[in-house]
């Protein structure tokens, strides 16, 4: 029995690190909505026209959008760190979960791109950008 049990913990610490494995880094901005800058609702969007699918929402970059099959998956994003000068620019030990529903295709700072709802649960809106974790969940 013990040992059986030591086996489900050696199966059980491998599994948790590889799914840390798969995360990916990279930048996190957070967008405005067209109508009333930093308010909900986020339309219209490149997935889903101008459906209001809530506050928790993002875009992104050509890295993730591949030809808009990024439409509806859904992200776990971490911050980790500023990418600028910003005092606290992260909230520690939260993570957010948002479902893709825009591309950014011109200017983009970032590879995933926040509702500032999003945002805000992880970092600092003030901070403008920071260093993320993201992985498909």
């Amino acid at each position: 029995m013990a040992s059986e049990m030591r086996v489900f913990i050696v199966i059980w610490m491998i599994l948790c690190l590889t799914s840390i494995s798969y995360a990916a880094q990279g930048i996190a901005v957070w967008y405005p909505n067209r109508a009333s800058p930093g308010r909900p609702p986020y339309t219209p969007s490149k997935c889903y026209g101008n459906n209001n699918n809530g506050v928790l929402v993002a875009g992104v970059s050509d890295a993730l959008w591949n030809n808009g099959a990024a439409c509806g998956q859904r992200y776990r994003v971490t911050c980790v760190r500023g990418a600028n000068k910003a005092p606290r620019p992260c909230r520690p030990g939260t993570s957010v979960e948002v479902r893709i529903v825009d591309y950014c295709s011109r200017g983009c700072q970032g590879v995933i791109n926040l509702s500032r709802d999003a945002f805000s649960r992880i970092g600092d809106p003030d901070a403008g950008l920071v260093v993320v974790n993201y992985d498909q969940i």
